[in-house]
């Protein structure tokens, strides 16, 4: 599945209405392509309320091109500024038209928020089905069993993960869980939107040229005939015959209509995310007979019960108190949502007055954040540790655990005050739901006094330039140009680790005092 990569470019198109260029583009080039890539963005929520949330972007791609090379553009529709009664009609043609296919990413739960957003704004009965549809998941299983033989096991893989295989670089989820409801969308998140869905389209091209462009379809190959090289893949299938050729789909036409919009002043694309990626240099443009045979054997489609449309509550029954040696049990997930009692580092209970946390694998970036303000904030020993080892690390070293495992929360034997569930998802946000859940007092000469690496504390006095460099011997590299500035060198007690207060840490320092709001 390794395969060199190039760069190139794709076009952006931010829709936030329907009198705009935009939105023509849109509904033009819809209509015109036979590959679609399809995800959603909606602002994260709690597992625990009674709906689902609004989907606030559409992100849509299409492949456009003609006989040479094909041509990318991703749509992002602004669901918070559209009207939803003018895309639901569009929206619905093209999810169930047989005369396109489909591509997505696990994209069941994606269609249940979006057709739930489009029947809570009165366009009823939303989006029940998605036909034909390939998820990317198979694909990759089936460029992984091409390449490991057919009884590979079967592959779990995240999007990032199989991008990173199949087209050579990981997709960044940094901003998967931020907040899509505000407005306007950051370059970020604009330039994140279009990745996932264009990704989508991407990984297929890479298919078809290992898998289905060769013939090798893991069944008798079938040839069909068209004569009208602009129909869509409905009339392919109702009329072919198996002893011709079949021709390729033209794009001419829709590829004139994205240059004539693009290269005007009324359309405009958004600068930002002309984006270059690494693409595959055998992508070309898709023939429809490669498309329908994959539509045939490899065809998949959603369809959504009633069932799926309503949100499901949980039903487990509360577990009563019970305490043992000092263990108190679990009796329900919320108890740990909202930090209660003495914390263990408190000299009521033995402890030394200074907060320790321990951060699971979940949450170990925020382990570094901590550790920047000046917080003790140890990671765990083993790169899979048992939550058994988790637990009796915290109680050992006297330290609260910080996790987002729901799992671990499950465990009878979790020790009282000593385990606490972040919500938040970003490392910023889970920095000051800490501060704020255990009262934390920061100052400004605490920043960047322990070591991030190890989380160690540094010498009490900085290191003059000999004294780093002598110290540096064998260990680490200090580059030249530092010589000749009048820097202070820290140096980490645990690991020896070295600092200077370069660039890097004044921007650290300003990054925190902002985060943490100490100039205010």
């Amino acid at each position: 599945m390794d395969s060199q990569t190039q760069k190139k470019p794709f076009k952006v198109h931010l829709v936030s209405s329907t009198d705009s260029p935009e939105f023509t583009l849109f509904t033009r080039s819809l209509t015109q392509s036979l590959i679609v890539g399809l995800d959603a963005e909606w602002k994260p929520v709690r597992t625990h309320q009674s709906s689902f949330p609004d989907v606030s972007l559409l992100q849509i791609a299409c492949q456009l091109g003609g006989d040479s090379e094909p041509d990318s553009a991703v749509f992002l529709l602004d669901l918070l500024s559209i009207p939803l009664s003018s895309l639901w009609e569009p929206l619905r043609e093209m999810l169930e038209s047989p005369e396109n296919l489909k591509l997505g990413f696990r994209f069941k739960q994606d269609l249940i928020y979006l057709s739930s957003t489009f029947c809570s704004h009165g366009c009823e009965p939303g989006f029940n089905k998605v036909e034909p549809y390939l998820d990317i998941t198979s694909l990759y299983n089936l460029l992984y069993h091409k390449k490991h033989g057919r009884n590979a096991p079967k592959q779990t893989k995240s999007l990032s993960n199989i991008c990173a295989e199949v087209l050579g670089f990981p997709l960044s989820k940094e901003l998967q869980c931020s907040d899509w409801s505000c407005r306007p969308l950051t370059e970020e998140q604009i330039t994140y939107a279009a990745m996932d869905a264009h990704c989508l389209v991407e990984i297929f091209n890479v298919f078809n040229s290992n898998v289905a462009n060769k013939g090798d379809f893991l069944l008798e190959t079938t040839k069909f005939s068209n004569a009208n090289p602009n129909v869509g893949l409905k009339e392919l299938f109702a009329k072919h015959d198996s002893n011709d050729n079949v021709l390729g789909m033209q794009f001419s036409q829709a590829l004139s209509i994205v240059q004539a919009t693009t290269s005007s002043d009324a359309g405009q694309v958004i600068p930002s995310a002309e984006i270059a990626i690494r693409k595959s240099p055998c992508s070309v443009n898709v023939p429809s007979d490669v498309i329908l045979k994959v539509v045939q054997k490899y065809g998949d489609k959603i369809l959504l019960k009633e069932s799926d449309k309503r949100p499901k509550t949980s039903k487990k029954k509360a577990k009563k108190w019970s305490s043992t040696n000092g263990i108190t049990h679990v009796n329900h997930l919320e108890k740990f949502d909202e930090w209660q009692g003495i914390p263990p580092w408190d000299p009521s209970v033995g402890g030394d007055g200074y907060p320790k946390f321990l951060c699971d694998v979940m949450v170990e970036g925020l382990a570094k954040h901590l550790r920047c303000v000046g917080m003790d904030a140890a990671i765990p020993y083993s790169k899979k540790p048992e939550p058994r080892e988790l637990i009796e690390q915290a109680h050992r070293e006297k330290r609260v655990l910080l996790t987002r495992d729901a799992k671990l929360l499950r465990y009878e034997y979790l020790i009282n005050n000593q385990i606490y569930k972040v919500k938040s998802l970003l490392k910023n946000e889970q920095l000051l739901e800490v501060i704020e859940a255990f009262q934390l007092k920061i100052s400004e000469d605490q920043l960047m006094s322990r070591c991030t690496k190890c989380n160690g504390r540094f010498i009490q006095k900085p290191l003059s330039t000999e004294e780093a460099v002598e110290a540096a011997k064998g260990f680490q590299k200090i580059p030249n140009c530092l010589f000749n500035k009048n820097i202070e060198f820290w140096q980490c007690m645990d690991c020896h680790q070295l600092y200077w207060e370069g660039t890097q840490y004044h921007n650290a320092i300003q990054k925190f005092i902002d985060v943490c709001k100490l100039s205010d």
